[in-house]
């Protein structure tokens, strides 16, 4: 959004034109551009001048000499903050932060599964947050239920750490069973895997039993850093996952820059009016191709020293499949003749996590070694949900019809084609779900570390023959009312 000219040249022509400061041309041309989107009929494109807010803001909070989150003082604290973006989490996490509250975003915003996948407590959507939180007061933040309390007495403070007590004590508990199979109580095996988003976070999913790593996502390389990454920074960042977990299958899916998880570094198109349906992931890498090699190089360096595979996000036709694949083809040549080690049979797969390609699952199942179900894009896009939009969260629903007979379909084009299958979006690793999902034929899970264990002795409490025949009768009629509570019913009743 600085390269829109609305922003980076019109504030310029008022200051020189005008005599103004800088902060009241810029305060001035914000007010012009909320005042356009205030006039839009799309209800969409209204919500967009937050984007406008949080730019200027950032901007005017340079200009006036304050920082915007004082790094230095987060250690140990709860931040309070408008919005945050998946590079400031990383930045909080390393200072130390204990929590989060936000203004703006939702629970299923890239952000906050960032931020549950490194333990940080988090609350996003709470309106005006920042006007009745202040500096130094004492905060409670009840992430699970999504309640955060102010000034809370002895009595309130001591509940919550006797509840935090209890949790320790459970996840100790939780702690013997990862040396445990994952297997129903009627020997039916499933594998469970571990999504991790830095090269660090190996050990929790070693730690956790994890037998292997679903989905390493790797565009957190290029964050908060000046340049972006070279090919050894890419190698070293994946030798150190793989030797984390040895012995184990590790997916590094290729980068998925673009929507909500942006690098000051990477070259932007014009700026788009809908991220999420604008230049994202595979369209951007096939668009930035030598950038796209550099990575593409890095995971074939490192596929000789583990059971490595690659996997493409954000596909929705198969002219982008055997693009990517021919460029895979063609650094692995390139490599050869370098005489660099690779794995030249390295397994390609391909995240399916759009409409377009869910119904079209049987063409990608041909195409690629496996394919991996990315359930948080392939509902937002499926229920036209902004998942990192607070005002519409209500909508997002993985138990929708659609959503339902979209993940049927991709198992049953599997199952015809023999690929294998996996899901690694945030609706894999919810209790509430998984007996659903093992009903309906999935074997293999990927989730945080932080869910494993649970979901491991679910799992282990679970029938797969009844689970096969109450989820069959189930998906007669997906359109039914009350499917929720006929999805939470079917661990209960086994």
């Amino acid at each position: 959004m600085l390269e829109d000219k609305a922003i980076s040249e019109a504030p310029v022509s008022s200051i020189r034109e005008e005599g103004c400061s800088a902060e009241w041309a810029l305060q001035m041309r914000r007010n012009q551009l909320v005042r356009v989107f205030d006039e839009m009929e799309d209800p969409y494109l209204r919500t967009r001048k937050d984007d406008v807010d949080h730019v200027v803001n950032r901007i005017q909070n340079i200009l006036l000499g304050r920082s915007e989150i004082r790094l230095l003082e987060v250690d140990s604290h709860i931040v309070v903050a408008r919005d945050l973006t998946p590079a400031d989490i990383i930045l909080l996490h390393n200072q130390g932060v204990r929590g989060l509250i936000t203004e703006f975003g939702s629970p299923m915003s890239h952000t906050a599964i960032l931020a549950r996948s490194l333990g940080i407590p988090t609350i996003m959507g709470v309106h005006n947050v920042t006007r009745h939180i202040h500096d130094s007061e004492t905060l409670v933040i009840d992430a699970e239920n999504g309640v955060a309390l102010v000034d809370c007495d002895h009595q309130c403070i001591r509940f919550f750490q006797q509840r935090l007590e209890a949790e320790e004590k459970h996840k100790r508990s939780l702690r013997a069973l990862s040396h445990t199979v994952a297997e129903t109580r009627d020997g039916h095996p499933l594998q469970l895997l571990a999504n991790i988003e830095l090269p660090e976070d190996v050990q929790s999913a070693a730690e956790t039993g994890a037998q292997g790593i679903g989905l390493y996502r790797t565009e957190f390389l290029y964050m908060n850093r000046p340049t972006l990454p070279s090919e050894e920074d890419h190698f070293q960042a994946y030798l150190q996952v793989v030797r984390g977990i040895p012995d184990a299958q590790v997916t590094i899916r290729t980068l998925d820059l673009g929507a909500d998880k942006q690098c000051d570094q990477y070259p932007q198109s014009i700026p788009s009016s809908n991220p999420a349906l604008g230049l994202r992931a595979i369209r951007l890498c096939l668009k930035e191709i030598d950038i796209f090699r550099i990575q593409i190089r890095a995971i074939l360096r490192v596929s000789c020293f583990g059971q490595v595979r690659l996997m493409i996000p954000m596909l929705t036709n198969l002219w982008e499949a055997h693009h990517a694949r021919a460029l895979i083809d063609d650094e692995i040549r390139n490599l050869q003749r370098a005489g660099v080690a690779v794995d030249q049979h390295i397994p390609i797969g391909a995240m399916i996590e759009t409409p377009a390609a869910a119904m079209t699952a049987d063409g990608f199942a041909r195409v690629f070694d496996f394919l991996s179900i990315g359930t948080n894009d392939l509902i937002q896009y499926t229920l036209a949900v902004d998942r990192a939009d607070d005002s519409v969260a209500h909508l997002y629903d993985p138990l929708h019809p659609a959503i339902l007979l979209l993940i049927k379909g991709i198992i049953d084009a599997t199952d015809r084609s023999g690929t294998p299958l996996a899901m690694c979006g945030e609706m894999a690793g919810d209790p509430s779900y998984i007996p659903l999902l093992i009903g309906l034929g999935l074997n293999e899970l990927s989730m945080h570390p932080a869910s494993l264990l649970e979901a491991k002795q679910l799992i282990q409490q679970l029938d797969y023959q009844q689970l096969r025949q109450q989820v069959h009768s189930l998906m007669q009629r997906p359109e039914d009312l009350g499917m929720e509570l006929r999805v939470r019913q079917l661990g209960r009743n086994l």
